[in-house]
């Protein structure tokens, strides 16, 4: 009977790819910490993070596309690394939580009355206007304006505001250094042939000297995700080449993936099928998928192999989205998914996506999807 137990245990494993969630919610933890800064734009945030995933790369003995993980470039953005003050009838607001900046603001100080144009919006000066609103996002600019547009939380004020003083810096630099990173498991059989997955590592950065912006399902969990298939490929190859992109400036405008397209460090035309994991840390609402019906064929088959082992409870198909870093792919003629989960949590570009937040409770389920998913596009 030992005998009889041992021998469907092995042949269950050869079925069910083996996941390590412990990894996943280590890398996520890790991605999101202080230490890497919403790796963004300030107090080298992005350049933090860009070091470690490639030395997790190096620890799963993942093989460069050329000389090195690192695919570098540049690109301007504006940042805010120091001063970030608003004052508003004389009460102090945190930044991040009771209020945000338009992301092209300038350097300004002054101390003004509010006019009030209507029930949300008021104006101190023609070059500083604040908003009233129920939900705060914030987002990355590559260039400055000559405005400065404050949002504040309706929930951080008892009374209307009537006067502001703020003292905001900004920096603006016209070439910001970034990396893609990019690692690759040597098919065993027919090596040329490309199966890519990627995600963006990059977020938002830091609001001034003491707010950053965590990034835990956007897209920590992606880059944890994508992490954790590499981990398991580098220890079971398959026949075809499975390759690995973490870019960055995924939020300044797919920057990263278009760079990337634009000079690629393996011929575009080598990969079969691409998988963008973006926003993948829920589940237990379904996932969807961009491009779905662009390829019916490979929607289907994702289908079939969903309905067969009711992995994620529902696949939604869209079409054609420039809404991730499958797009520029794409638009080469690349085969690609963007796939994203639904329900859980409903931060997103802002200072509450943060990992201890973040359930990870369909991670397994997808985990084994994407694996089945590449195992059939392989045949």
């Amino acid at each position: 009977m030992k005998n009889l137990l041992l021998v469907f245990a092995l042949f269950y494993s050869s079925f069910c790819p083996a996941q390590d969630s412990a990894y996943t919610r280590k890398m996520v933890d890790k991605l999101t910490s202080k230490e890497f800064w919403g790796r963004g734009y300030t107090k080298d945030g992005m350049k933090k993070a860009a070091d470690f995933i490639a030395e997790e790369y190096n620890k799963l003995d993942l093989i460069p596309f050329g000389t090195s993980y690192k695919q570098n470039f540049n690109f301007p953005v504006n940042t805010f690394p120091g001063k970030m003050m608003v004052e508003v009838n004389e009460k102090k607001l945190i930044p991040g939580k009771d209020f945000i900046i338009n992301n092209e603001s300038p350097t300004v100080k002054l101390k003004a009355a509010l006019k009030q144009i209507d029930s949300l919006n008021f104006q101190a000066s023609p070059i500083l206007q604040v908003s009233l609103k129920d939900k705060l996002t914030w987002s990355v600019a590559t260039e400055v304006g000559e405005k400065t547009q404050i949002q504040i939380n309706r929930k951080a004020l008892n009374t209307s505001p009537k006067r502001i003083n703020v003292d905001i810096e900004n920096r603006f630099i016209s070439n910001f250094q970034a990396s893609n990173i990019c690692g690759l498991v040597k098919g065993t059989k027919y090596p040329d042939s490309i199966l890519m997955i990627t995600a963006h590592y990059d977020h938002l950065g830091g609001l001034g000297k003491d707010t950053y912006f965590p990034g835990a399902n956007d897209n920590a969990a992606g880059v944890a995700t994508l992490l954790s298939l590499a981990k398991f490929y580098a220890a079971n190859p398959q026949p075809y080449s499975i390759g690995f992109i973490c870019f960055a400036a995924e939020e300044a405008g797919l920057l990263g993936s278009r760079y990337y397209t634009e000079n690629p460090l393996l011929p575009l035309n080598k990969i079969k099928f691409l998988i963008n994991l973006d926003l993948v840390g829920t589940g237990e609402a379904g996932m969807t998928v961009v491009n779905g019906s662009v390829y019916p064929k490979a929607f289907s088959l994702l289908k079939e192999i969903n309905d067969q082992h009711q992995y994620i409870s529902k696949i939604n198909s869209r079409g054609k989205a420039a809404n991730s870093d499958h797009y520029f792919f794409s638009e080469k003629g690349v085969p690609a998914f963007f796939i994203y989960t639904q329900g859980g949590p409903s931060a997103y570009h802002d200072v509450f996506d943060q990992a201890y937040t973040l359930p990870l409770n369909k991670y397994n389920d997808l985990f084994k999807l994407l694996v089945s998913f590449n195992k059939k596009l392989m045949k």
